[in-house]
């Protein structure tokens, strides 16, 4: 998967679940965080998207063994992103850092990065650090970080790596970050890690610390409610699951191609009970840094077709739709198995005003936007990006052997959500945040009243990963 206008993630210390039923697994709760302005936002989230994925217009040691945690993770400003506390150094510091399954690298800000996050890694206070002295800049849609490559003791939910690779950042475009967050935990592969190293959660499974080789999701929903600044947002399940938090059993799928990104194809799609296809390039990236739906050009453009009323907006919010905010939208997306049902909550991010819109009729922004079909050259690059618009619906399993992703229903009572649209779920403000000098729309004055689904989609964005496979 930063407070950039869009992502302004605050992790709140999360604190350890209660003992679960899964015997030698540990479950960790996520907490969620809200934000006001989702929609002002909204061009800059997918600006930054269609960077972190190459779009263009037209064996680490461990130390003390564990098996399964279970991890409360934040939700940011209403569904925006997903984090969780991380330990790095010795004696550990503490930081919140974005939970991102569409990057693979692990950064945290330092002390000799300026006024960069509220919480910034001493490095002169761990006696575990160590320092390459190599520089590495790692490029987002919505800025840049830099920094040195470094080794440190770091842990998470019970599991500890002692030389972890990671960036110790020096350097990162104003903006970049909200003073809550510290950095990123890439949840992806190594083969994409622009460090070339391993993520922590591959290198727990590399040492056999893990019960099963995967961890999973559970993702709240808090779009419909009133505005929280922060909230229990789910959990992180490292090396198993939670049955406590899905029904059934868990539909895996077979990663499409080679481990990089966790790919699936699409399958099929449906919206307001009518079939959309899919298209002859259906490679989709399933990323929890994300909060939208991207599709290719012409799949957008044929689900909001489905939607009477719809309109495709312009200018900075090219790419994005509005429809009729009194209009429950329906969709199910299925990757070759079971279809699944997307809330109609998910599909409404709030309210347009009408010099965007373009008309008298109170219209809100949808879940699914048009990315563009211009991508980088090189195989495995996706043409979809299926963020948490679709992940809170269902309880998503990351499996490295066999390499899989896996859905199941959640469990009845799960959800805080009342699935019903209004006409702005959460009292989104219409004021768009101020563009940075350099013209860039993703590099947005902070704001406390930045729009929450965007900075969903830039906040879990280490677009270097992406770049280094086109």
């Amino acid at each position: 998967m930063i407070y950039l206008p869009l992502v302004a993630v605050a992790l709140l210390p999360f604190t350890l679940a209660a003992p679960q039923p899964d015997a030698g697994v540990i479950h960790v709760p996520i907490v969620r965080r809200s934000r006001i302005n989702r929609v002002a936002n909204l061009p800059k989230a997918v600006e930054a998207l269609r960077t972190k994925y190459g779009y263009h217009p037209t064996n680490a040691p461990y130390s003390k063994r564990a098996n399964t945690a279970t991890i409360a993770i934040t939700d940011e400003e209403n569904d925006s992103s997903y984090s969780g506390i991380v330990s790095i150094g010795t004696p550990p510091q503490d930081f919140n850092l974005i939970l991102d399954t569409g990057s693979s690298d692990l950064w945290v800000a330092t002390s000799s990065c300026t006024s960069c996050a509220s919480t910034e890694f001493i490095a002169s206070k761990s006696s575990s650090y160590q320092s390459s002295g190599a520089s590495l800049e790692i490029t987002y849609g919505s800025g840049s970080v830099k920094g040195t490559t470094s080794q440190d003791t770091v842990s998470f939910g019970g599991f500890t790596i002692t030389q972890q690779e990671l960036l110790a950042v020096s350097s990162l475009t104003s903006g970049l970050l909200d003073s809550v967050l510290s950095g990123i935990m890439g949840l992806g592969f190594n083969t994409i890690s622009a460090l070339n190293a391993t993520p922590f959660w591959q290198a727990l499974y590399n040492a056999n610390q893990l019960s099963q080789p995967l961890f999973s999701f559970y993702l709240e929903r808090y779009i419909d409610q009133a505005i929280m600044d922060n909230a229990p947002g789910g959990t992180l399940t490292l090396g198993g699951t939670n049955s406590s938090l899905y029904q059934g059993s868990i539909e895996y799928l077979s990663l499409a191609g080679s481990p990089s990104y966790w790919l699936l194809n699409v399958n099929s799609l449906s919206v307001q009970g009518h079939t959309v296809s899919v298209g002859s390039s259906s490679l989709a990236a399933i990323d929890t840094g994300t909060t939208l739906i991207a599709a290719p050009s012409t799949v957008a453009a044929d689900v909001w077709a489905q939607v009477p009323g719809s309109v495709a907006l312009t200018g900075e919010y090219e790419g994005l739709y509005a429809f009729p905010c009194t209009t429950d939208v329906t969709v199910t997306i299925s990757f070759g198995g079971s279809a699944w049902a997307i809330n109609s909550a998910d599909m409404n991010l709030g309210s347009v005003p009408s010099s965007i819109s373009g008309t008298s009729s109170e219209l809100c922004a949808g879940g699914i936007f048009d990315i563009g079909n211009s991508v980088g050259s090189g195989s495995g690059v996706p043409t979809w990006i299926v963020g948490d618009t679709f992940l809170k619906n269902v309880y998503s399993v990351f499996r490295a052997n066999p390499a899989a992703v896996g859905f199941a229903e959640l469990a009845s009572g799960v959800s805080t959500s009342t699935g019903t649209s209004t006409s702005n779920p959460a009292k989104v403000s219409t004021t768009a945040t101020p563009t940075s000098s350099s013209g860039n729309p993703l590099l947005g004055t902070a704001s406390t009243n930045t729009n929450i689904a965007v900075s969903l989609t830039l906040l879990a964005s280490v677009a270097a990963c992406f770049t280094l496979l086109f």
